[in-house]
Formats: C-alpha cells, sequence, structure tokens
C-alpha cells in the first residue's frame, strides 16, 4: 500500500497551509511517492519565482525529493493512463491531463493519491483518494 502525493499538497505545505507531518505520521508503513509529471508541475513553479521565494521553494523542493521516490511515466503507466482517459471520454468527463498522469500512476501502483484537489480526481470512481 501507498500514497502518490499530488502537488496541491506540496505547495500547501510550502505556503505554510498544511502541515505534512499528520500525513506521514498517517501513513507510517506505506511508500509515499511522487509521479514525475508532479515533479515538473514544482519545478514549473519554481521557475516562475524569483530572488528570495524562488531559494526557498527551491530549498523545499530539493528537500522532499531527497525522500520521495519518483516514480516515472512508463509503459504501463501510459497504458493505464489511456484506459482511464477512454472511460472519462465514454461517460463525457474530462480531467486536466496531468492530473489523468498522476491518478494513472496512483492506479497502476494501487495507491491512494494525496490531494486537495476535490474536483479532478473525484471524477474517476475507483480512485482511492485522501484529502487534504
Amino acid at each position: 500500500m501507498g500514497t502518490v502525493i499530488d502537488s496541491s499538497v506540496l505547495i500547501a505545505a510550502e505556503r505554510g497551509q498544511l502541515d505534512p507531518v499528520p500525513l506521514l505520521e498517517e501513513q507510517p508503513d506505506d511508500d509515499l511517492v511522487v509521479a514525475a509529471i508532479t515533479v515538473s508541475e514544482l519545478l514549473h513553479g519554481l521557475h516562475r519565482l524569483g530572488g528570495v521565494k524562488r531559494a526557498r521553494a527551491q530549498a523545499f523542493i530539493d528537500r522532499w525529493l531527497e525522500h520521495l521516490p519518483v516514480v516515472p511515466f512508463d509503459l504501463s503507466i501510459a497504458r493505464t493512463h489511456a484506459t482511464l482517459a477512454a472511460d472519462l471520454g465514454a461517460r463525457g468527463a474530462r480531467m486536466g491531463a496531468h492530473d489523468l498522469m498522476i491518478a494513472a500512476t496512483a492506479v497502476w501502483l494501487g495507491y491512494t493519491v494525496a490531494t486537495r484537489d476535490r474536483r479532478s480526481f473525484a471524477r474517476l470512481p475507483d480512485l482511492k483518494v485522501l484529502y487534504w
């Protein structure tokens, strides 16, 4: 069992809006990981910052990435992604491309997604989600 941490959780923690310690304590025996696209989202936000904010954000991201394995978007996850996307399309539902990649990573691994996004991930009824 494990948890894929969405960028919304890490961004809220970096901004001081969320204490990540309870998440870590609630999942002591679980693997905590991030999807590769989450790292891209975090680094994109970092590159948009300047000065002291950028330095603080860089240090924050670096600390997390020292401890969180990054799951690449590989062929198995791509197949899961395609299945989820087709299911959403058949139901007339949409989901952001990055969120769908995160969801596909979690589904492939059999993990839960930890997020603050109550809208996007709820579109996948079989996805296990922990809202923060």
